[in-house]
């Protein structure tokens, strides 16, 4: 039973001690944009910055302007 003189003085501190953490966290705005770290990993923007800057944009046609505009091969009659 005395154990029990210990072990709640230890819970109070790790309550106290999980309280500051959480207000430190939102004081310095850890919760502010949760979707942006989320976001981050799929897309590294430095990287095609980079890349953008190093090489002119090639545009490649879309499947629409692929339906617009005939084959070459059906024009020389295959």
């Amino acid at each position: 039973m005395s154990i029990i003189y210990v072990l709640i003085p230890i819970a109070i501190l790790f309550v106290m001690l999980g309280l500051a953490i959480f207000f430190w966290a939102v004081r310095s705005k850890q919760f502010e944009d949760l979707d942006k770290e989320g976001f981050s990993i799929l897309f590294d923007e430095q990287q095609v910055q980079s890349k953008a800057a190093a090489q002119p944009e090639k545009r490649s046609p879309t499947s629409a302007e692929n339906v617009d505009k005939p084959r070459q091969q059906d024009e020389a009659g295959q």
